[in-house]
């Protein structure tokens, strides 16, 4: 498999008030969480870009290149990200190991009525991980079950989620330094063939791939 990368044009009209206001009100909340300090409890946490999201996300669906309308973003914190797809039409997940993060997701999804499942679970499914390595983070998958002749991984559902994971259309992530690399294994291991991935590297830099096939 390989990661085919999708140009993206982004138009820069106003955002729809429900938008507009949804981050503005996630901006607010998310001053309000570090000048109380309770981002201490969550250290790990940083928010990416929901305005240059939410532009590439509109880009993809309004030329129709996702499969289908199922979005999960992986490491959702504020859950921000998915309540984004969700009003794109998206059914959409956000996956958050943080349980604090979780609940001030679901009440930020709840309070501007917007349905997403904000799971409290790690985005790597059950037997999957990372361990430190030369250059950065590598992916570890569990070891190939053979069946009929022929060697797979399994890859479980995530908990929580009523639909497997190969029937996720598109996913995104703000991957932490070093761990770019990792992220693409993930998707490249657990998507399906033709999911994209949103990718946002910090500093206005976003990026969308597609999985294909390599040719032979």
């Amino acid at each position: 498999m390989a990661l085919e990368e999708i140009t993206v044009q982004l138009d820069d009209k106003a955002l729809p008030p429900r938008v507009a206001a949804l981050i503005t009100d996630a901006d607010r909340r998310l001053d309000d969480l570090f000048e109380s300090n309770r981002n201490r409890r969550v250290p790990r946490f940083l928010p990416s870009d929901p305005v240059l999201l939410y532009r590439v996300l509109k880009s993809l669906t309004e030329q129709d290149l996702p499969l289908g309308h199922n979005f999960c973003e992986w490491g959702s914190g504020f859950g921000l990200g998915a309540c984004l797809a969700s009003l794109l039409g998206y059914r959409s997940y956000g996956l958050e190991i943080e349980e604090d993060l979780v609940v001030l997701a679901r009440d930020l999804a709840s309070d501007h009525a917007i349905n997403v499942e904000n799971l409290c679970t790690s985005y790597f499914p059950e037997g999957f991980g990372s361990y430190s390595a030369h250059g950065g983070a590598e992916l570890m998958t569990p070891e190939p079950v053979s069946h009929w002749g022929e060697s797979n991984i399994l890859i479980p559902a995530y908990e929580g989620m009523d639909c497997e994971i190969d029937e996720i259309d598109v996913f995104y992530v703000y991957p932490w330094p070093g761990e770019q690399e990792l992220m693409h294994s993930l998707f490249e291991t657990v998507a399906a063939e033709g999911a994209i991935l949103i990718a946002y590297y910090g500093e206005q830099d976003i990026a969308a791939y597609r999985k294909t096939i390599e040719d032979e």
